[in-house]
């Protein structure tokens, strides 16, 4: 006897979001959030401006649309999240934990990070022009194209980011590891280095350091 197969139901899509954790079109101006926990939430077109969170936890959560500008968080973790068109103007991270989160299609103006870890964090053709990261764990972090003109990125752990074509022209980048930077594939003019640095440049282009 022949088995017959059930027919491919195709790719498997993505959950619908659930209603009772989807917040749309709501005023968070100036609000504090600490300590709170959101799973799997859904933000939608939400006003974040001046808002500030200390050691509250966003996991799996989507953020689209949303305006980030001049909020302050610390120590608080956006794992896993995924930010879709929002707005970052003047917004601050300190000592917050992002790994695993993606941003796609976002504004960045005078965004600073301050400590905390951002591996594995996708920010693919990100303009952060003259934005400050200072101290930051950014392991295979995707930078992919990123613009990093005028940008400080210094005492980062940048070991095994992807870093093809990024823009890093007159960039502050000392004390950061740059292990994983191939010089051939990324705009370095007028970025400042340390000494360390300029060897790890110089060994990736076949130079010899003596």
């Amino acid at each position: 006897m022949t088995s017959r197969r059930r027919p491919s139901a195709g790719p498997t899509r993505p959950p619908a979001p659930d209603p009772e954790r989807v917040i749309a079109d709501e005023d968070w101006y100036g609000r504090e959030v600490t300590g709170q926990t959101y799973k799997g939430y859904s933000f939608v077109d939400n006003d974040w401006t001046e808002i500030r969170t200390e050691n509250a936890v966003f996991d799996a959560c989507v953020f689209s649309g949303v305006r980030f500008n001049a909020s302050r968080h610390t120590g608080t973790a956006f794992t896993n999240c995924t930010f879709r068109r929002c707005t970052f103007f003047d917004t601050a991270f300190t000592d917050c934990k992002l790994v695993g989160s993606h941003f796609q299609w976002c504004e960045f103006t005078l965004l600073a990070v301050r400590g905390g870890d951002w591996s594995f964090t996708a920010l693919p053709g990100a303009r952060l022009n003259r934005a400050g990261f200072d101290r930051v764990r950014m392991r295979e972090a995707d930078l992919t194209g990123a613009d990093l003109t005028g940008a400080e990125v210094t005492g980062c752990d940048l070991s095994g980011s992807a870093l093809s074509g990024c823009v890093l022209t007159g960039a502050d980048l000392r004390g950061s590891d740059l292990s994983a930077l191939d010089p051939l594939t990324a705009d370095l003019a007028g970025a400042r280095i340390d000494l360390g640095q300029a060897a790890v440049i110089a060994a990736a282009l076949g130079c010899r350091v003596e």
